[in-house]
This record gives C-alpha cells, structure tokens and sequence, in this order.
C-alpha cells in the first residue's frame, strides 16, 4: 500500500461517516414527527433511516488482483440509506390530531438512546480516521526530510 491509497481510504471514511452522522441527526430531529410523509391520504409518521456500508472494492478475486495491479484505492462506501423497519410505537393520546379511532398515535421507531450511542460511534470512527490521515500524512512529511 502507497501512501496515495492510505489518504484514499481515510477520506472515503471520513465521507461515509459523515454521512451516517448526517442521517442519525435527522433522526433525532424527527424523533416526534408523526406526520412525515402521506401515503394514500393518511399521514404516516418518520421511520427510522440507517445508513449501509460496503467494502469499495468489488469482492472477485481478478478484480482484487486487478485493482492492485493498478495500485487503485479500496475504501469504504455508502452502499443505500434505508429505513428501519421496526414497528412504530403506539401511544394513547386520544387528543391528539392524529390519534387513531382507538386513541392511539403511532410515533416513529426512532430511541434517542440508540441514535446518541450510534452517533457516538460514528464520531469515534471519524476521529480515528482523522488520525491515519494525519499520521499518514506525517510519515510523508518525516520521509520528505530524510531526501534533504
């Protein structure tokens, strides 16, 4: 592995966990929203979105050699963003405008408990990779100064 590759494979990183931190902060902010879309004229609350990751290489064995042969980088990639699907939790509140004919509003299957660890996560994987990127880049700055 060349140093060009380690800093493409940070950055794909640091995209894809990016991104998963963007999703997970959009489920917070929707995490009481019980009008998200409207599907056949009825409003139908947020669900919960996840975000599915894959190996940026495709997985054959000439494509691999193929692709090393080349020296391109392998990395991570954000493969789909999906939605979770968990059932919605019910809550009686017979008030509210959205309350079934039992009094029941379903809310979005979104835990806050689950999106801050999640988040967490993904800030921790972003920090890591922050790190091999400034290491890398401090090992070609180190062997800059050994040709002087």
């Amino acid at each position: 592995m060349n140093f060009g590759s380690s800093f493409g494979i940070s950055a794909s990183a640091l995209t894809a966990q990016r991104l998963r931190m963007d999703v997970i902060s959009s489920n917070i902010a929707n995490a009481e929203t019980t009008r998200a879309s409207v599907v056949d004229g009825k409003a139908v609350p947020y669900r919960r979105k996840l975000v599915v990751m894959e190996s940026a290489e495709n997985n054959s064995f000439s494509n691999i050699l193929n692709a090393k042969m080349n020296g391109s980088t392998e990395g991570v990639k954000v493969q789909s963003i999906i939605e979770d699907s968990s059932p919605l939790k019910p809550v009686y509140n017979p008030s509210h405008p959205d309350a079934d004919a039992d009094g029941y509003v379903y809310m979005p299957n979104v835990d806050i408990t689950k999106e801050m660890v999640d988040m967490l996560s993904a800030s921790r994987s972003y920090e890591a990779n922050v790190t091999m990127l400034n290491a890398s880049k401090a090992m070609v700055s180190k062997a800059l100064e050994i040709g002087k």
